[in-house]
């Protein structure tokens, strides 16, 4: 068990919670407090007067442990992460915070079965089953009494755009598929690119205190980037396409081919 760390009561601190409103403001039991200490993923509060007393370090490395195990992360997972990081809660929840990039994130919309069946222009046992594979592709998730949400509603204004221009939902929904398949790809490329050029070389050195900052900020800049560096490219390759398309359609016309 880690122990305790007793300071003189006249010496100026930040830790001023006791355990009790330690607990109390992170919405957790006492008991739980006392066993993520004990499993030493909590450092030990400061003595003073017999009375451990807690502060921003401990609020921070709680708020950490309360988000990795939102995502799945086991108790003994978060243990050696922090370890691995010399117990570097404050930055790690800073770079957390900067991957997560909430600016970017869409806010889900809820929409009626009806009216999917009237914005993507399908009804009957076709459109069943074009929503039923717009749901395995993750596009849709049902809720219940014939209503969705819908993740991404930009993905669904598109979808509904192309098949406002002559598109089907069909080809609509493989062009989706394809796009997350190489977007993937092209993600995993661009995450390995920070972990290997920005993360490894900081954890060689130590992960020193002064560049957390560098780091959040670095990862939060490769997000915008990322998606910045895909779209000049597309415009690039999309540019070429519709050239040599209507290179090849003016060819077979002035051939009398269509």
């Amino acid at each position: 068990m880690a122990r305790l760390r007793e300071v003189s009561d006249d010496t100026a601190s930040a830790n001023a919670l006791t355990i009790d409103d330690l607990a109390r403001d992170m919405g957790l039991s006492v008991r739980n407090v006392r066993s993520h200490q004990a499993r030493g993923l909590l450092p030990p509060p400061e003595v003073r007067g017999r009375i451990g007393y807690y502060g921003p370090e401990h609020v921070s490395r709680l708020r950490l442990i309360q988000e990795l195990q939102a995502e799945g992360m086991k108790l003994q997972g978060i243990k050696r992460l922090l370890r691995e990081s010399d117990g570097r809660g404050d930055g790690l929840l800073r770079v957390k915070h900067a991957a997560d990039s909430p600016a970017d994130a869409e806010t889900p919309e809820v929409v009626s079965v009806d009216e999917l069946r009237e914005r993507l222009q399908v009804d009957g046992e076709r459109g069943a089953k074009l929503l039923a594979r717009a749901v395995k592709l993750e596009l849709l998730i049902p809720l219940g009494d014939d209503l969705f949400e819908v993740p991404s509603p930009a993905l669904l204004r598109v979808a509904e755009d192309l098949v406002g221009h002559g598109i089907s939902v069909h080809a609509a929904l493989e062009l989706v598929e394809d796009l997350r398949r190489h977007s993937r790809s092209v993600s995993q490329r661009f995450v390995k690119l920070f972990i290997d050029e920005v993360w490894k070389p900081f954890v060689g050195a130590g992960m020193p205190d002064e560049e957390w900052g560098a780091i959040a900020e670095a990862m939060e800049a490769a997000r915008p980037l990322a998606a910045e560096a895909v779209l000049a490219v597309f415009r690039q390759t999309l540019s070429d396409e519709v050239e040599s398309a209507f290179a090849d359609i003016t060819r077979r016309l002035s051939e009398g081919k269509r």
